[in-house]
C-alpha cells in the first residue's frame, strides 16, 4: 500500500510543486521552515484544497488526476487528517467524538472499534467530558482516536505536537508512535523539527518555498543535507558562503578568514559550508587543520554547554562559530576564554544555495 503525490497549486505569488511517495508501515518526513507549502500539501492530499495539475493515488485508488478531472470529495477519501489545534468538536464529548469518526462503519462495529480505541489510547473515564476540559495531551488523544476510528487508509499529522508543552511532547511523542505503528498504512508527518523528524520517520522530503527535493533517507539528509536550508533545517547552526580554496580538497571560508579542509571535492553551483556545532572539537595548537578562537559567550544547559566562538582571522561583524560540547568536555579546558579548535575534513558538509 501506498500514498503517491505529485502536484502543483498556485496561491497568489506563492507556487506548490511537490512529488512525493509514502509507503505502509514508515511514515514519511515532511520536513521544511514556516510558510514552505507543507501543511498546503496535506490540504491538497486530504481533499481540503484542489490542486491546479497534478495526480494523488492511495492504494491503487486515484483520489485526484487533474488530466482526468478526477477530484474526490474529503469524505469518500479515506484520509485521516491530524490538525495542529486537534479540531474537536467543542460541543460534543470525548465518547461522541471517536463515535463520530466511526460513524463510515457498519453500526455493529462501532461501539468496539470506539471501546478498542478508548483502551488503546488511554481515554478511559475521559468519556463524558468535553474538550474544554481536557489537558492538551488528552486532546491531542482524544483527536487521534477520532481519526482512527474512521479505519482510514493514509494518515496526515501536521505539526502533530507542536502545539504541546516539552514535557508533554516527550510524553505523548511516545503514544504517537505507537499509534503509527498499530496503524500500518501511509503516514506523512509534517514537522519543521529535525529532531522530532529524526526520531519519528527514517525516511523524510525537503520542502523549500513551495518545492520538494527527491525524499532521502534521515540519516543521509543529515550527513548531506545538499543545501543551506535543507541544512539549517537538519539543526547545522554553521552555515556561511564559502568558495574553493587554493588547494585540492580545501575551501575558504571568507567571513571567518579560514582555509578548511572537506573531504568531498568542491564542485560547480557550490556556494557555502555547513559544520554542526558538535563536530566543532577543542584541539591542540599543533593539530593539523586547528585554529584559534576566541570565546565570546558560553550557555550552559542540562546537558551540553553551546558555545559562540570568533575565528582569530574573522572579520569584523563576521558570524560566531558555534560548538556544542558535553558539560564533562567543556569544564575541564584550562583556558575558556580562547582556544584552538578543529573540524574534521568529513564533517565539512559543502553546500548548494
Amino acid at each position: 500500500m501506498a500514498l503517491t503525490v505529485e502536484i502543483e497549486k498556485r496561491l497568489g505569488s506563492f507556487r506548490l510543486h511537490v512529488s512525493f511517495a509514502a509507503a505502509s508501515g514508515e511514515p514519511l518526513a515532511l520536513l521544511g521552515a514556516s510558510g514552505c507549502g507543507k501543511s498546503l500539501a496535506l490540504r491538497c492530499i486530504a481533499g481540503l484544497e484542489r490542486p491546479d495539475r497534478g495526480r494523488i493515488q492511495l492504494n491503487g485508488r486515484v483520489l485526484f488526476d487533474s488530466g482526468k478531472k478526477i477530484d474526490l470529495p474529503p469524505q469518500a477519501r479515506r484520509v485521516g487528517y491530524l490538525f495542529q489545534q486537534y479540531a474537536l468538536f467543542p460541543h460534543m464529548t470525548v465518547a461522541e467524538n471517536i463515535a463520530a469518526g466511526a460513524r463510515r462503519l457498519e453500526k455493529s462495529r462501532r461501539a468496539a472499534r470506539a471501546a478498542e480505541l478508548t483502551a488503546a489510547l488511554r481515554l478511559e473515564g475521559l468519556g463524558n467530558l468535553r474538550p474544554r476540559q481536557l489537558s492538551g495531551g488528552q486532546q491531542q488523544r482524544a483527536a487521534l482516536a477520532r481519526l482512527l476510528a474512521s479505519e482510514p487508509e493514509a494518515l496526515l499529522l501536521d505539526e502533530p505536537l507542536a502545539a504541546l508543552d516539552s514535557h508533554l511532547r516527550w510524553q505523548l511523542e511516545p503514544t504517537l508512535q505507537e499509534a503509527i505503528g498499530r496503524f500500518g498504512g501511509p503516514a506523512v508527518w509534517v514537522s519543521h523539527d529535525q529532531g522530532e523528524v529524526c526520531r519519528n520517520c527514517r525516511r523524510v522530503c525537503f520542502l523549500e518555498e513551495g518545492r520538494s527535493a527527491p525524499v532521502r533517507g534521515m540519516r543521509e539528509l543529515l550527513a548531506d543535507p545538499g543545501t543551506v536550508g535543507a541544512a539549517r533545517l537538519s539543526g547545522c547552526r554553521n552555515c556561511l558562503p564559502a568558495e574553493p580554496g587554493p588547494e585540492p580538497g580545501s575551501v575558504r571560508v571568507p567571513a571567518w578568514g579560514l582555509t578548511l579542509c572537506a573531504a568531498a571535492p568542491w564542485r560547480p553551483g557550490l556556494a557555502a559550508v555547513g559544520i554542526r556545532a558538535r563536530q566543532v572539537r577543542p584541539a591542540g595548537a599543533e593539530t593539523p587543520g586547528a585554529f584559534p578562537c576566541a570565546v565570546l559567550r558560553a550557555v550552559e544547559d542540562v546537558s551540553s554547554v553551546l558555545a559562540a566562538l570568533r575565528p582569530l582571522a574573522a572579520e569584523e561583524g563576521a558570524p560566531p562559530l558555534w560548538m556544542e560540547l558535553e558539560p564533562s568536555a567543556w569544564l575541564p579546558l584550562a583556558d575558556r576564554r580562547q582556544l584552538w579548535v578543529s573540524v574534521e575534513p568529513e564533517q565539512v558538509l559543502l553546500l548548494e544555495p
